[in-house]
């Protein structure tokens, strides 16, 4: 029996087979890098948002192809969710949100979109217009909490407090299109406690899913200034492992884990070096709940 709820595995019950991500990179940008409320933004980002930066290059369309071969040779898979990764992908005017959301479910093999965002870019206008895409696609909004302790959010300049997670996560459930919460494991100056405590915040809240990263630390963010004066260090892999372990039997067993770690890119990784081994943290964290006797919702 699978000890926490996978994301493949919802799919498959909605579609009948294998349905994969497609990662693109709509070329938008976040409110807290272009001035409205910050510059720079969250201190672990770098210039690319977290993103390939393939849209300088690529339309949505051509991305969209590109990935669907390799994905097919990989997986075998068929179908496709449009995955918008980089920066705020509902900052935007809605014209352009449409156009963007539009060019992506245009392909017969892509089954719905799955949107990151933040919480502070979400008009009514834009929800009203996922509303109408989801009646007949699958449409999921990626919210960015990393936290739910205020004074992380300030510190790591996130621009935004846990009362707009609240109000928006509110605002997108009455409009019945569900919700993937992002949350990030070992942000500078929290304790073990403090990220459990955000897990029972999630578990309280309703989300239907949620994403567990690893932080890491990435070339040219304020992070890595901070970890060369050596004001910050990286969680060790089996203290990541276990204390996801422990932040799962602390969600509901409903609730969809659609990541248990991060998958950075190798040129620009500067620690830990543990974070490119994917599948050993994997084992490890099956390892520490079957050590502890824990599964997904066990600890509630």
């Amino acid at each position: 029996m699978p000890f926490y709820r996978d994301f493949n595995s919802y799919l498959r019950s909605i579609f009948g087979g294998r349905v994969q991500k497609i990662t693109l990179d709509a070329g938008m940008t976040c409110p807290n890098r272009d001035g409205r409320l910050g510059r720079g933004g969250c201190i672990y980002c770098n210039p690319k948002g977290s993103g390939t930066g393939a849209s300088d290059r690529y339309s949505i369309a051509d991305q969209i192809q590109a990935a669907k071969s390799r994905l097919a040779k990989r997986y075998k898979a068929k179908k496709f969710l449009a995955y918008f990764q980089s920066f705020s992908n509902t900052y935007a005017p809605l014209p352009v949100l449409r156009q963007v959301y539009a060019e992506a479910l245009a392909d017969d093999d892509v089954l719905g979109l799955s949107i990151g965002t933040r919480p502070d870019c979400l008009p009514e206008e834009v929800l009203e217009h996922l509303e109408s895409l989801a009646r007949d696609r699958l449409i999921w909004l990626e919210l960015g909490l990393q936290s739910s302790r205020d004074a992380t959010l300030r510190f790591i300049n996130r621009g935004h407090d846990v009362s707009q997670f609240t109000d928006a996560l509110t605002r997108i459930q009455a409009r019945g299109l569900p919700v993937c919460a992002h949350v990030i494991l070992g942000l500078p100056g929290e304790s073990r406690e403090d990220m459990l405590y955000t897990a029972r915040f999630l578990a309280e809240s309703g989300v239907e899913a949620v994403k567990i990263h690893l932080l890491y630390v990435i070339r040219g963010t304020r992070l890595h200034a901070l970890y060369k004066q050596g004001h910050y260090s990286c969680l060790e892999q089996r203290e990541y492992a276990c204390l996801v372990g422990d932040f799962l039997s602390l969600l509901p067993e409903k609730t969809i884990i659609q990541r248990l770690t991060g998958d950075p890119h190798r040129e620009e990784l500067i620690a830990p070096e543990w974070a490119l081994q994917k599948q050993k943290t994997l084992a490890m964290i099956q390892a520490c709940m079957q050590q502890n006797r824990l599964s997904q919702g066990s600890n509630l």
